[in-house]
């Protein structure tokens, strides 16, 4: 690699780690264990001029004298400072109250995922939650800032954090989450008690107080302010417009207008509505949409009822996928992916093997309501998720050690990660995947969800629409039951513009494997086709087109 570039992607990806404490963690990188994510304002600042430093001496650096590797190196480290930074300068921690990636929410599903090899390390995690509880009094200061210019949350945000604060306070220390990080295997029953008594001190005397003092700011002071769900989006805020377009470019790559993301969606449920006309007579019997759609959310005898029969569904879907990779890829990873079930966190979600090897892909189920998975939508998030989807494209590239700079093969791009994920639910129908016609219908309404994001991120974020026309668009417009779409909408509104990447991301790569096919005809491979699109780790769409053209003029 080009020395100079080489230095800034290992700065870069040092200033990463050092700044995120809990990945480096999750990726086996224990230098920064005793250390957890800072939200004050000051650390922010920092962060920002790190990132504009080393993107302007990035663009110093004359692209045409790169090879292709290190011109897609540049490329990426280009869009992720500037993204970045763009970003932080919006200062989203000063309504930063968020009830489904929300510190209170997240460490539930986080500290089960850190493995923990050393007795020091052990010892490490003490300060680790003390950090951790620090993390509250610096929100409450992020959170009064945005009191005084009036950017602050809506109430459903206010309403929903509050409720999970008081859970947490009201959960015995025996059974707080904080305990159940995973120990070294030589702890004796003794090390280990020893460790969950000091965990508990912590929490007595840190981390319960910390959400304590956090939880009566954000009811005596943030919620008489909150703005009403009529308002819940970007827009109700005075600088909305602009938080939003630079979300909306760091989530698709591209700098799309809401406008032109909104009409792609409605244009794309357009088209969803005559597939499922078209699979619901021999799924469901009819192929009248507003009955399918009745009949996906109200049949009990097409419904899950427990989280063993979710996660077994799960598991021979992954072993049908292991037998057919190799007809469609060239290369493989080594790790394996693994099912588990959560009852905290999204419905569904994936996280990394670490680098070191102690922990595989894990794929998560929340099945903390069982009924609310119906038979035909498991098998393709199981595909998203797992096999061939994140953990193909996410553990293929951590395992390219000698030919990519480490920020390249760990770090995650969502237009590429999700739209390859996306994209993988309708490749799963091409491999033969699914078990019949109704889990191809609950590939449909896995789009569903994905193309109403168009619609309703976009809505209620730039257009002006209020949570309840989001909730009453998804209902209309897809099979997701009213707790899923609650639950969908407020995510969204949590965190902008991040569920545009999944369906702007797809059709890229349906647009780059279209346009290939076309291009090679009969020379076309599709397991040369999907080595180069997964071959180049995460990169931003514009990149990956550069890629898979190369590909093509080479082909």
């Amino acid at each position: 690699m080009n020395a100079e570039l080489q230095t800034l992607a290992d700065e870069y990806w040092e200033d990463h780690l050092a700044a995120n404490p809990t990945e480096a963690h999750m990726l086996g990188d224990y230098r920064f264990i005793d250390r957890f994510e800072r939200v004050d304002r000051a650390s922010e600042d920092a962060e920002i001029a790190t990132l504009r430093g080393i993107g302007e001496r990035a663009r110093a650096i004359d692209a045409s004298s790169l090879s292709s590797g290190d011109r897609s190196t540049l490329e990426t480290l280009l869009y992720q400072t500037s993204t970045k930074a763009a970003v932080l300068e919006t200062r989203q921690q000063e309504f930063g109250l968020d009830p489904i990636f929300g510190p209170q929410a997240a460490m539930h599903v986080v500290v089960p995922q850190l493995t923990i090899d050393t007795a020091e390390h052990a010892e490490a995690m003490i300060d680790k939650y003390i950090a951790f509880a620090s993390v509250f009094d610096q929100s409450i200061e992020r959170l009064r800032e945005g009191l005084a210019s009036n950017r602050v949350n809506a109430d459903f945000a206010v309403t929903s954090v509050l409720a999970q604060l008081d859970e947490w306070l009201a959960t015995p220390l025996d059974e707080d989450s904080l305990l159940k990080a995973t120990l070294p295997e030589g702890f004796t029953s003794e090390e280990t008690s020893e460790w969950q008594e000091k965990i508990k001190a912590t929490l007595t005397d840190h981390v319960r107080p910390a959400l304590g003092r956090y939880r009566d700011f954000i009811a005596n002071d943030v919620a008489p302010r909150a703005r009403p769900d009529e308002q819940a989006g970007l827009f109700g805020l005075p600088d909305g417009d602009l938080v939003y377009s630079r979300l909306i470019e760091r989530y698709t790559t591209f700098p799309m207008q809401a406008g032109e993301i909104h009409q792609v969606g409605l244009e794309q449920v357009a088209r969803l509505a005559d597939e499922y006309r078209e699979l619901g007579p021999d799924a469901l019997g009819t192929s009248n949409l507003d009955e399918i759609f009745a009949i996906l959310r109200t049949d009990k005898s097409i419904t899950h009822t427990s989280g063993a029969e979710i996660i077994e569904v799960c598991e021979v879907a992954f072993e049908r996928a292991r037998a057919e990779m190799g007809n469609w890829f060239g290369r493989l990873p080594v790790s394996d992916c693994v099912v588990r079930e959560t009852s905290h966190g999204a419905i569904a979600f994936y996280f990394p093997p670490a680098d070191d090897g102690s922990r595989p892909g894990t794929f998560f189920m929340n099945t903390s309501d069982p009924t609310a998975w119906g038979h035909a939508e498991v098998e393709g998030t199981a595909f998203h998720e797992g096999i061939p989807g994140h953990h193909l494209q996410i553990a293929i590239v951590q395992e390219m050690a000698d030919a990519l700079p480490e920020f390249r093969r760990s770090e995650f791009i969502s237009a590429y990660g999700e739209g390859w994920a996306l994209y993988t639910e309708r490749l799963s129908r091409e491999m033969g995947l699914y078990s019949g016609p109704l889990a191809l219908v609950g590939m449909l309404q896995g789009d569903s969800m994905r193309a109403c994001r168009l619609v309703v991120d976009t809505g209620m974020h730039a257009l002006g629409w209020s949570r309840q026309q989001g909730i009453d668009y998804m209902v209309n417009n897809s099979p997701m039951s009213m707790q899923q779409v609650v639950g969908e909408i407020d995510r969204y509104l949590s965190f902008p513009g991040q569920a545009l990447s999944y369906m702007v991301g797809r059709l890229e790569i349906d647009r780059l494997r279209t346009e290939a096919r076309a291009a090679l005809g009969d020379r076309f491979d599709i397991k040369q086709f999907h080595d180069a699109i997964l071959g180049s780790g995460s990169v931003p769409l514009g990149e990956l087109n550069r890629i898979v053209n190369e590909w093509v003029a080479a082909s």
